[in-house]
């Protein structure tokens, strides 16, 4: 097996993703890593020559979406009808954070 990644690159990479390796995780997740690299080598051995680089799988995918538009809402009383509780024509929520109640 070639060695494509050191230890201390895999140790560098654990410390950016903020992932803590003791130091036989460290010797294992190096060993997988340059084991999934090795496995992805025939990748590189295909001919790619003349072939166009495809930016969607589905090809010719146009945007579906609609035009935005401004049309005819809710009126405010509406929008609050079903509100359990409201306060002053916004809805009345309880409080997730901090001292409780009613927000």
């Amino acid at each position: 097996m070639t060695q494509h990644l050191t230890e201390r690159d895999v140790r560098d990479i654990a410390t950016y993703a903020r992932i803590g390796l003791t130091d036989d995780e460290l010797v294992q997740m190096t060993t997988d890593l340059n084991s999934i690299i090795d496995t992805l080598k025939p990748i590189t051995e295909f001919d790619l020559d003349g072939v166009t680089p495809t930016f969607h799988p589905i090809g010719s995918l146009s945007n579906v979406m609609r035009e935005d538009t401004e049309r005819e809402s809710f009126t405010q009383e509406v929008a609050l009808e079903n509100a359990p509780k409201q306060q002053d024509g916004s809805f009345l929520i309880p409080s997730i954070l901090g001292e409780g109640g009613d927000r």
